[in-house]
């Protein structure tokens, strides 16, 4: 594995941006009741806040896409990249320029890099894209996505990218089947 693509809303993050209400905006831990859990899955850069919108949802990172990812900084021979067709790319950007995977403030931005599609149009598209801009084949890519449509696109016109289903937001257990089966495929 030399790129894990990751689909965002639903897949690296909950809620998907079209359920938002308004523009995601940092707010103070106090300012509202929110759970340990949420506070947890919602670290930003800035200490003591987290990326709600005007409805006081918080924006949180799937805990197997924060394991994911936090994995993929410490493997210097991977990279992450996105495949979105998010209805708000603009709070999509919000999200990953304030939401963090560590105590070290690594955000999801600093994860991406320019490795980014975000349109609407086939995943396909986008993973070709993604390709051309990195030089790594298909055959090294791995891609995560909640929706199935998504999932049996790539699938058919990009059989050599392994395709992770993950129905319920990204899972420690769909990136360490995701490590295991390319790991198995480079030996």
């Amino acid at each position: 594995m030399r790129l894990a693509v990751f689909d965002l809303d639903f897949t690296v993050w909950q809620p998907e941006m079209y359920h938002l209400y308004g523009t995601p905006k940092l707010v103070p831990v106090d300012s509202y009741k929110f759970s340990d859990e949420e506070i947890s899955e919602s670290q930003t850069r800035e200490d003591g806040h987290l990326l709600s919108d005007r409805g006081r949802i918080p924006i949180r990172i799937f805990p197997g896409a924060r394991q994911a990812l936090s994995e993929i900084q410490k493997m210097p021979q991977v990279e992450a990249a996105v495949a979105s067709k998010t209805d708000e790319p603009r709070w999509a950007k919000v999200c990953m320029e304030e939401l963090v995977i560590d105590e070290v403030k690594t955000t999801l931005a600093d994860c991406f890099g320019d490795r980014i599609e975000i349109s609407y149009g086939s995943k396909v598209n986008h993973l070709k894209r993604l390709q051309r801009k990195t030089g790594v084949a298909f055959a090294d890519m791995c891609f995560f996505d909640n929706e199935q449509g998504n999932i049996r696109d790539v699938s058919g016109a990009l059989p050599d990218v392994k395709c992770y289903y993950t129905p319920d937001g990204m899972t420690q257990q769909a990136w360490e089947q995701a490590k295991s089966d390319l790991v198995c495929r480079d030996i």
